[in-house]
């Protein structure tokens, strides 16, 4: 058996595993408030087809509740615990059954047909900026079929990281971000390829780079928004050379065949 993995910009990432396809954090908007989407047409209509999403955060490029909007109606959406508090806009979407949410913290395991997909941590401030002071957790997915594909979210590097999300065949990891400037709670390409070197995958793909950048600053340090990808696969072939690294392009998919 294979897993697919389809990027389609940012942190939105479509895994075909067992048969289930797991969509995580939608995000299919031309622009958002400052930030317009500078490369990567907007996805296909296609790209909202899921069994199951899940979302990181609650920041508003990872929980987008007009993405969500687009999925089918009854899909289910894994979210963090207190998302529908600090979201209006998501208790409404759930209250007259567009979505079927399912509020998670680490260590939960929801089973969506033949595929597991396990909750773990994230260090990233998780509440729904600039609102409080309710705080919902920052999550990264391990996600448990034919084979186990980790999808971080948006993270920094923490102690344990490794221990707690276990053997994965695969990793999505942030290696940038929208802005030229990266606070704490991130990952770049050095921390990306630090965490790699923890984990240890038979593959990985960057993803939370490149697609959307500040309006205005397309000329202001614009390596800062291309670069991230090229920038960890090549500090991963350092850190991590028994990696396959594939860098993909919005919309490009990678089969992951089974390990022998």
């Amino acid at each position: 058996m294979a897993v697919e993995i389809t990027w389609w910009g940012h942190a939105t990432v479509t895994v075909r595993d067992s048969g289930v396809r797991v969509l995580t954090d939608p995000l299919f908007a031309p622009r958002l408030a400052h930030l317009r989407r500078r490369r990567g047409a907007v996805p296909p209509p296609g790209a909202a087809l899921a069994d199951v999403a899940v979302v990181s955060h609650l920041h508003a490029d990872h929980l987008h509740t007009g993405s969500l909007a687009r999925l089918s109606r009854g899909t289910r959406v894994l979210v963090p615990r207190g998302a529908p508090a600090a979201v209006p806009r998501l208790r409404r979407l759930a209250a007259d059954r567009r979505l079927e949410l399912t509020e998670v913290s680490p260590g939960d395991e929801v089973k969506v047909d033949a595929l597991t997909v396990r909750v773990v941590s994230a260090a990233h401030d998780g509440r729904r900026l600039p609102y409080g002071p309710r705080r919902s957790p920052a999550l990264g997915y391990v996600l448990v079929g034919e084979e186990r594909t980790y999808f971080a979210g948006d993270t920094g590097l923490f102690d344990g990281m490794a221990d707690e999300v276990g053997p994965c065949d695969a990793a999505l990891l942030p290696v940038g971000g929208w802005g030229p400037f990266l606070g704490t709670g991130h990952l770049d390409a050095a921390r990306a390829a630090q965490a790699l070197e923890r984990l240890a995958p038979r593959a990985a793909v960057p993803i939370h780079y490149g697609t959307y950048w500040p309006i205005g600053m397309d000329a202001v340090r614009p390596h800062e928004f291309h670069s991230p990808g090229e920038e960890f696969v090549r500090l991963a072939g350092r850190l991590a050379p028994a990696v396959a690294v594939h860098r993909l392009e919005h919309g490009e998919t990678l089969v992951l065949e089974a390990a022998g």
